[in-house]
């Protein structure tokens, strides 16, 4: 209780400090480092977010789906799923995807353009003073980088990226696009179209987010062929589990048979054609 009432008084008098980071390293599936703030901060970060996320979550746009509730992963997929099948006419037409990463996303979030966004929305300055502190509390470069392991590092990514949201849907009239955290797809019958797309959102994200499209994660290709999207590739009438995913799934279970962490499997495999993959598990 003394430290809640110090923290309160902090905030009241603007003496508040956020605190350093403990940094530690995890490969789940790729290598990712993680900033764990002190539990004080901790505290005020999920304050923040419960009082920002419903104000900012009404102006997302309905295709953004990280870290939003009723969103997630699997309202991703019935989208995309949703999406092919009207732009192929019922898969009777070619469907072209584009499929696009940015590149080191939580460490090139550019401080004084995301706190620019925060004061066009939010008139309190006792807020932004706040918010500011917390932004600020973290570089991975000069007057750049979110840590991965903050709550609002979460929010404040999905307010970054509104400002390309905005401009796909309503300069671009983008029809068909969805977007999970840093990884976006766009849906059309052109292979043309989107190809001018991929120039003209590259350079809104340099010029306006200081932000890159990564030049290895750029594709284009039919729907038929093939695509690859949060642990899953997806063709016309199936879709089956990433590769890379498989690995990683046999490897754990090779290494924890419990009938716990076969379930959670078995949950995850129900959400495709895994039949084969299915009965591999329980033999």
């Amino acid at each position: 209780m003394d430290n809640i009432f110090e923290l309160h008084n902090e905030l009241k008098n603007y003496d508040y400090e956020h605190g350093d980071y403990e940094s530690f390293r995890i490969n789940d599936p790729k290598p990712r480092q993680i900033h764990k703030a002190w539990v004080r901060d901790r505290l005020l970060h999920h304050a923040i977010h419960r009082i920002l996320y419903p104000f900012f979550d009404k102006k997302f746009i309905v295709d953004s789906f990280s870290c939003r509730l009723e969103k997630g992963a699997h309202k991703s997929l019935s989208r995309f799923l949703l999406f092919s099948c009207k732009v192929s006419k019922n898969h009777t037409r070619t469907a072209w995807v584009l499929k696009c990463d940015v590149r080191k996303f939580f460490e090139n979030i550019d401080h004084d353009i995301l706190i620019g966004i925060l004061e066009k929305h939010i008139s309190d300055k006792r807020i932004t003073w706040l918010v500011q502190n917390v932004i600020r509390s973290f570089y991975s470069g000069p007057g750049r980088g979110l840590p991965l392991g903050n709550l609002t590092s979460q929010l404040l990514v999905n307010i970054y990226m509104n400002q390309l949201d905005m401009f796909i849907k309503h300069n671009l009239r983008v029809k068909y696009y969805i977007r999970y955290a840093d990884d976006f797809l766009i849906l059309s019958e052109s292979r043309d179209y989107l190809e001018k797309l991929v120039k003209i959102i590259s350079s809104f994200l340099s010029d306006v987010l200081k932000l890159e499209i990564h030049p290895n994660k750029i594709f284009i290709r039919t729907l038929s062929s093939g695509v690859d999207f949060l642990g899953w590739v997806h063709f016309s009438y199936w879709k089956i589990l990433r590769t890379s995913t498989k690995r990683r799934m046999f490897k754990r279970l090779a290494q924890n048979q419990s009938l716990e962490t076969k379930a959670s499997y078995l949950g995850l495999l129900k959400h495709g054609d895994t039949h084969k993959l299915k009965l591999k598990l329980l033999g």
